[in-house]
């Protein structure tokens, strides 16, 4: 079929000066167990391609799915129609973006294959979970389940560029929710749906699903007869699936490019970050180290290419507290003069490539876990986003977790329940006072970041460790 539609794409080509094909097929399927009945299977198949085309300055494109001859040879017309339109009326001259022309092939790991397991022993392993998950009465709901999202991509440019690539993607979810039988309830979740990776049925074990399930169920009890969170300026220690969030919302959105250059604002805001800031900007303490890194196979967005076809390489997005670049694509580079990486991607064959987050990660530092903690006179250790909010220019911030401990005088003690926590973006990375080793870094990630006009839902990688923030005002939910 690839070989084919390669044929077809070259026998089409328009007199542009710039023509490109993107082909993404994806299949996926949803396994669910709540409250230990088996739900209907969900699963689809999407298959379709994007032609770009540039033409006197202008830039076009047509999605079909229909990829005969005749079905691309229409999309290539529609396409060039449309770059005639917009040529003197967009925002740049495409003609000067120089698009890349790559070669190459790229595949995530799979070491066993999501199809080679039956899906009844995958119920099976659900079931289990799920019985695992009711540790008492006053568990009322309760639910595992399996994601796996398979997806291949083939990338060709008029220039004889051509780019492979494939990918397998799982997300595991394990979900407790307790009551305790008049209005309180609270949840707790296996990382909040963070524990998403590349890979076939081995990232279950890499991750301990099974062994995962009473432990979450246990701490939603728990949290039935704890305190609220007590109010306060104190000290605050973030667990890698907390800490997830905070990257992606007050560093990974404010620094996409084409929000920083306004494209965003009518619809998910714009940015605290402008270009001036870029190369002098002191973002956080000398401790934050952030780095896009796609050389994580296992992790949730790493790729060879994006979907422009630049290639993907590790770059450090802050370093010791200063801002280096943006994450901008090729054709966000091109219109600002500023540095960025390669992250244009489109959520599927019908969507144009835009500025997305990738694998954002705070790189480890030195502090183990019970250094920070023994650090603390007093704070809240606080683990599992469950709550998010943050202003439209992505700087002031409110955020609620599912699971708090106190720390007094440099002890854990006891638990408390929604432990919420507020503050302005760079005001709070400025605070970053301890960062935890290799043995506290976690790879995570989410599969539903939204963006774009139409919407488009990414997945993006994330990794991180344990972290201490000092002087942070935290408060108890409802």
């Amino acid at each position: 079929m690839l070989k084919t539609l390669e044929r077809n794409f070259r026998a089409v080509l328009p007199n542009a000066t710039f023509c490109s094909l993107r082909f993404v097929r994806q299949r996926e399927q949803a396994l669910r167990v709540r409250q230990d009945v088996p739900q209907p299977p969900a699963q689809a198949e999407d298959v379709g391609a994007m032609i770009t085309v540039i033409y006197k300055g202008g830039l076009g494109y047509a999605a079909t799915s229909d990829l005969t001859l005749g079905g691309l040879r229409h999309a290539v017309a529609e396409a060039l129609r449309w770059a005639e339109l917009s040529a003197g009326r967009s925002v740049t001259d495409f003609d000067k973006v120089p698009m890349p022309h790559p070669v190459g092939e790229y595949a995530g790991p799979d070491e066993r294959p999501w199809e080679q397991v039956p899906i009844p022993e995958k119920i099976d392993l659900l079931r289990q979970q799920s019985s695992r998950l009711k540790v008492g009465e006053q568990i009322v709901d309760w639910e595992a389940s399996l994601w796996q999202r398979r997806i291949e991509t083939l990338y060709l440019t008029d220039g004889g560029g051509r780019v492979h690539q494939q990918f397998s993607l799982m997300i595991p979810t394990l979900r407790a929710t307790a009551n305790d039988g008049k209005s309180l309830t609270q949840q707790r979740t296996l990382g909040g749906r963070g524990f998403c990776r590349q890979g076939g049925i081995e990232v279950l074990d890499r991750i301990g699903f099974a062994d995962a399930a009473p432990t979450i169920g246990e701490e939603a009890i728990q949290l039935l007869t704890a305190p609220n969170c007590p109010t306060g300026k104190m000290d605050v220690v973030l667990a890698p699936d907390q800490m997830i969030l905070q990257i992606h919302e007050s560093i990974g959105h404010p620094l996409e490019l084409d929000r920083i250059l306004g494209d965003e604002r009518n619809f998910a805001g714009t940015s605290f970050v402008t270009e001036p800031m870029i190369g002098t900007y002191r973002y956080g303490s000398d401790l934050l180290n952030i780095t896009y890194d796609p050389t994580r196979p296992e992790q949730f967005a790493s790729y060879g290419y994006d979907d422009d076809g630049l290639r993907a390489e590790r770059q450090y997005i802050i370093e010791k507290g200063i801002l280096k670049r943006t994450l901008g694509g090729v054709v966000s580079q091109a219109r600002s003069g500023c540095v960025g990486v390669a992250n244009s991607r489109a959520t599927s064959w019908n969507r144009p490539p835009i500025d997305r987050m990738v694998n954002l990660n705070l790189e480890p530092g030195e502090s183990s876990l019970e250094q920070m903690i023994g650090s603390v006179e007093r704070g809240v250790y606080m683990k599992t986003n469950c709550s998010w909010s943050i202003d439209d220019s992505r700087n002031k911030f409110q955020f609620g977790c599912e699971w708090g401990q106190m720390i007094e005088d440099g002890r854990l003690t006891g638990i408390v329940r929604n432990p919420n926590y507020r503050g302005i973006s760079a005001t709070f990375w400025r605070n970053l006072r301890m960062v935890g080793n290799d043995k506290t870094f976690a790879v995570l990630g989410t599969p539903n970041c939204g963006k774009g006009e139409p919407n488009q839902i990414m997945w993006v990688g994330h990794a991180s460790p344990t972290c201490t923030f000092a002087d942070v005002e935290v408060f108890g939910g409802a």
